[in-house]
C-alpha cells in the first residue's frame, strides 16, 4: 500500500519477492568480483552481468532506464577510478591494473527490484584506494545497523556520515546524491542522504525497504556531470567509492536482501527473526 508520504509499505510476503529479486543482484556481484581484471573492458563485464540477471529468471532493471537523457544503455553502471556513479560501460573502456570499478546492478524478478552496488580493486592498488573502499562498506553497514533501531530516517544518514568521518582524514561525502526507497519501481521515496542529523526526516515504520548507499572520495564532496548525460564524476579527479544494498525493515530488525547471507555475518541479533 501507500502511504500519504508516498513511501511504499511492503508485507513480509512481498520481501520475500524482493528477495528473490536480491539473490540475482548478489549473484551477478560474485560473478563481477570473478570478471574484474586488467585487460577486461567494461562492456565485458556488462554482456557477463546481463547473462547472469536473465538466466537468474530476472530483467535488468537499469537496461532502458530514462530519466529524460533517453534509455540508459547497459544492464550494470560500470564507474571506474574518478567516475562516482552512472558511467555507461564501454568496448574502449579497459581496465588497468590499480585501477577501482564501482559496479551497480539492478533486477526484476516477478515485478519487485534488487539493487546494490560493489566498488572492486582491478590487480593491486594503492594503499589509499584500498582504505577508501574498507571506508565506504564500513559506512554502508553503519548505516544498516542503523536503520534496524532507527525512529528517523536522519539516524540512519548520520550514522553514515559518522562512521565516515571516525578516520583520520577526511573523505569527501559526495553531495546531491545518496539513497532511495525501492519496491515495485526501483528509485521511490524516500531519499536517503548520507550525512545528516539525527532525529530528523521521515518516521521509520515497519514495511519499508530502502536501498542504503554511501559515495565518497579522496578528495572534494562536489561533483561534475560528463556530457554522456550520465556519469557523474569526483570535481577534483579524485578517486570514488560507492556501495549499496537493498535492505527491508521488520518490526524486529532488517533483513539485507542483496546479501547472500542476509546480513547474518555483520549484524546478528539486529537481523530479524523472519529472514531466512
Amino acid at each position: 500500500m501507500f502511504a500519504k508520504d508516498h513511501i511504499q509499505y511492503k508485507t513480509p510476503e512481498q520481501f520475500v519477492k524482493m528477495r528473490a529479486a536480491g539473490l540475482v543482484v548478489a549473484d551477478v556481484h560474485a560473478a563481477m568480483r570473478d570478471a574484474v581484471a586488467p585487460g577486461v573492458s567494461t562492456k565485458d563485464l556488462d554482456e557477463i552481468a546481463e547473462e547472469r540477471i536473465r538466466a537468474g529468471g530476472g530483467i535488468p532493471s537499469f537496461l532502458g532506464y530514462d530519466i529524460g537523457l533517453g534509455p540508459y544503455p547497459a544492464s550494470i553502471c560500470s564507474s571506474v577510478n574518478e567516475q562516482v556513479v552512472h558511467a555507461i560501460p564501454a568496448k574502449s573502456q579497459v581496465l588497468r591494473e590499480g585501477d577501482i570499478i564501482s559496479i551497480d546492478v539492478g533486477a526484476i524478478v516477478d515485478g519487485w527490484h534488487g539493487d546494490a552496488a560493489i566498488t572492486l580493486p582491478v590487480g593491486e592498488v594503492s594503499e589509499e584506494a584500498t582504505k577508501l573502499i574498507e571506508v565506504c562498506e564500513e559506512s554502508l553497514w553503519a548505516g544498516i545497523a542503523a536503520m534496524a533501531t532507527a525512529k528517523r530516517l536522519g539516524d540512519v544518514s548520520s550514522a553514515i556520515q559518522r562512521s565516515i568521518r571516525s578516520h583520520d582524514r577526511e573523505y569527501g561525502i559526495v553531495a546531491g546524491f545518496g539513497g532511495h526507497g525501492i519496491g515495485t519501481e526501483m528509485h521511490q521515496d524516500p531519499h536517503v542522504l548520507n550525512y545528516g542529523r539525527p532525529g530528523k526526516g521521515v518516521k521509520m515504520r515497519p514495511g519499508m525497504a530502502l536501498a542504503i548507499e554511501p559515495m565518497i572520495t579522496l578528495g572534494t564532496p562536489d561533483t561534475i556531470d560528463d556530457e554522456d548525460g550520465w556519469t557523474v564524476s569526483s570535481a577534483d579527479g579524485s578517486l570514488a567509492a560507492h556501495v549499496e544494498h537493498s535492505v527491508a525493515l521488520y518490526d524486529d530488525g532488517v533483513w539485507v536482501l542483496t546479501a547472500p547471507d542476509g546480513g547474518k555475518a555483520k549484524l546478528g541479533d539486529l537481523l530479524t527473526s523472519q529472514a531466512h
